[in-house]
């Protein structure tokens, strides 16, 4: 048996080491089975390593979550096997799908952490099979390669801030990058993005020419994956230009093209623009065919945002048809998909908001606690050894001033002072032996406290997990039972009720995940170096960034954003990540109290979040505040105490505010809070100049 194994992994492995190169590389469906088969059977932490940045490419159009799951598991294997490359190559894929699942700090993060990889020309070695992202396996290549893409990801981050310049800043990076290494299929790629910046900024003739340039790469590196995606976009600027017979055109093209590649998600989207085409030239019958076949698609690709774009088209070709029954029907889907997905997404944001920020570790604090501790009952002990010797000396001062009158006297109180001598140093041993007594029962509560906050955090979801364990069980036998009846139609049903409970376990053994992995990260010390930064820029972007993100899931919210910047505070030396991700909490939580307040449908209320800094003796503010609902007293006094949070189950590991405070503490400054119950919240970050 264990030869067959071995044989069945000698054979099947070749299918994942001679795949197409490249960070964007996306296997085909039967390469994503063989390498399934090979993740069963190897214990081999390097082949996994590989199979998990194969299964990671071939989820990345298919389902977002799934391809983010291998994409992490691939960046700990690397990490762990000590890969650079392959950890630069897994922060890529991380950054690109969360930026698709509008977690915008999430990718940020990744980024950075990419970039301080590929920055470093170190990384080049000592990499494992680096033909996967160099044909030649030129470790520079590579390493410039990985570093081009995630500048792409980078200018798409700032495209959808709205900061433009940034963006066209970071596309000519990876273009240039691309260019020194001659890698045409990330060309083709950093222009098929960076035509829509143009596009954006109403200029079609030069988007149009830069599509092109797309287009040439992509046939010159045979990388056709996205050649869908560029026909349409060039179909869409001579549409805009009113050239419909061109844009019909490269309409079709898209779709034969997307259908060569298996894109499903772009041979949908080439449908709803055929559809849309057809309805413009009068054609409406046409675009009724399209529209359905984009649905019949999408029915094994079951993305809700796609069939909310499906339903819409519906309801534009029914009322072009004057079929006002069907256009209504289809309107009234589609308004509950959208409201659907609206919902789902702003519970994403609000579950990502905390774990986006986990630096420091709990453990850290427990043990600042100790040696807080430590150094009191020396103080203490130090004041009593100072008692000590004083009453010493105070007994010695009157013998000698008694020798004189009384030799006798004098023995009597030389045997006194040796022996209250021997009970000092007999009672500074016992304080001894209690210190280290009081620091191990410290140590313990210290110890007890947080695996008791770690059990509670995760004791619910396990309860989750292990009910709708037993109840699978339970419909599995009476699965059995009914297909020895033959009852196919009963069989069909219990087994979507088992997919939907697996389904429910997958999202609760998630939520254990994401409480273990804040954990770790807790216990990660932050390995950042201080450096001049200024402060006003780093809230300003800050602020825009949590408020884009936010929106980028949730068009729903509105909130005025005001700064109150001092232009004299100028730069001062901190971590900037570190302090960035503390402004980034402060303010997440501020959009989460207007918010929570707007729903409570007040007359005349404008939800409002004020960043502003000022700089007064010798230290510099930043603060945060909001007009919520505030902060119960009853609860002000906890709100820094980990794992305690406001939000309701599941939208928070309540760390947030916890590291937030670790992290302004180790920076030598001081974290306050002022709140108002009903008015709204101040947080004031305080940090030294020097």
């Amino acid at each position: 048996m264990k030869f067959i194994r071995q044989l069945l992994l000698f054979l099947i492995f070749p299918l994942c080491s001679n795949a197409q190169n490249g960070v964007y590389f996306i296997p085909s469906e039967r390469q994503a089975d063989s390498v399934r088969i090979l993740l069963k059977h190897t214990i081999n932490d390097t082949l996994k390593m590989s199979v998990f940045f194969e299964l990671s490419g071939y989820y990345t159009e298919l389902n977002k979550d799934t391809s983010l799951y291998y994409a992490e598991l691939q960046l700990q294997l690397a990490k762990k096997l000590r890969q650079p490359l392959w950890a630069a190559n897994a922060c890529f894929q991380v950054a690109y799908l969360a930026f698709g699942l509008g977690n915008y700090p999430k990718a940020l993060k990744a980024i950075e952490e990419g970039l301080a990889i590929t920055d470093n020309e170190k990384s080049e070695k000592d990499n494992w099979r680096i033909t996967t992202f160099s044909g030649d396996g030129s470790a520079y290549k590579a390493r410039l390669f990985i570093a081009a893409a995630l500048h792409q990801i980078f200018a798409f981050l700032y495209q959808s801030t709205d900061n433009i310049p940034k963006a066209l800043e970071h596309f000519n990076t990876a273009i240039q990058l691309a260019e020194k290494v001659d890698n045409k299929a990330e060309l083709s790629l950093d222009y098929m993005s960076l035509s829509g910046v143009y596009s954006e900024m109403g200029k079609p003739d030069s988007a149009l020419s830069i599509q092109n340039q797309a287009r040439r790469y992509a046939i010159e590196s045979n990388y056709k994956i996205y050649m869908g995606f560029i026909l349409r976009e060039i179909g869409d600027i001579y549409f805009s230009k009113e050239q419909y017979d061109s844009a019909g055109t490269y309409y079709r093209q898209s779709l034969q093209e997307s259908i060569e590649q298996y894109n499903v998600r772009d041979e949908i989207s080439a449908n709803l623009s055929l559809s849309k085409w057809a309805r413009k030239t009068g054609h409406a019958d046409s675009s009724l065919l399209y529209t359905r076949q984009a649905l019949r698609r999408n029915q094994s690709f079951k993305v809700a945002s796609i069939q909310s774009r499906v339903y819409n088209e519906f309801f534009v070709v029914f009322k072009a048809l004057n079929n006002q029954d069907s256009a209504f029907v289809y309107l009234q889907l589609a308004k509950s998909l959208g409201d659907s997905l609206n919902n789902i997404e702003r519970t994403k944001i609000n579950q990502y908001q905390s774990l986006n920020l986990n630096n420091q570790i709990q453990l850290q604090e427990a043990e600042k606690s100790q040696i807080r501790y430590q150094n009191k009952i020396r103080m203490y002990g130090l004041i009593a050894g100072i008692v000590a010797l004083l009453t010493i000396a105070i007994l010695l001062f009157r013998n000698l001033r008694h020798r004189k009158k009384a030799n006798e006297l004098l023995q009597s109180k030389n045997e006194q002072i040796e022996k209250q001598k021997t009970n000092i140093e007999q009672t500074l041993t016992d304080l001894k032996a209690t210190q280290s007594q009081l620091i191990q029962s410290e140590k313990m509560a210290s110890l007890g406290e947080l695996t008791a906050g770690i059990a509670h955090e995760i004791q619910n979801p396990l309860n989750f997990v292990n009910n709708f364990s037993d109840v699978n069980k339970e419909l599995l036998i009476e699965m059995n039972d009914e297909i020895d009846k033959g009852n196919l139609s009963e069989v069909r049903s219990i087994a979507k009720d088992v997919i939907d409970n697996e389904e429910k376990i997958n999202h609760h053994g998630k939520r254990a995940d994401a409480i273990v992995k804040g954990m770790l990260q807790h216990s990660r010390a932050s390995s950042g170096q201080k450096e001049p930064t200024d402060i006003n820029a780093l809230a300003d972007e800050y602020l825009r960034l949590a408020y884009h993100g936010l929106r980028a899931k949730d068009k729903s919210f509105n909130a005025e954003l005001k700064t109150e910047f001092d232009n004299n505070v100028g730069k001062i030396s901190i971590i900037p990540q570190d302090i960035g991700r503390v402004v980034l909490n402060l303010i997440n939580n501020a959009f989460y109290a207007v918010d929570e307040k707007q729903k409570q449908s007040l007359n005349g209320y404008e939800p409002t979040v004020t960043v502003g800094t000022n700089k007064a003796n010798g230290k510099v503010e930043i603060k945060v505040s909001d007009n919520g609902n505030g902060i119960p007293q009853k609860v002000l006094d906890k709100i820094f105490q980990p794992f305690f949070t406001t939000k309701p189950t599941g939208q928070g590991t309540g760390l947030g505010l916890s590291l937030s405070y670790d992290i302004v503490k180790a920076h030598g400054g001081e974290l306050k809070v002022e709140t108002k119950e009903g008015e709204g919240s101040e947080f004031v970050i305080l940090l030294p100049v020097n």
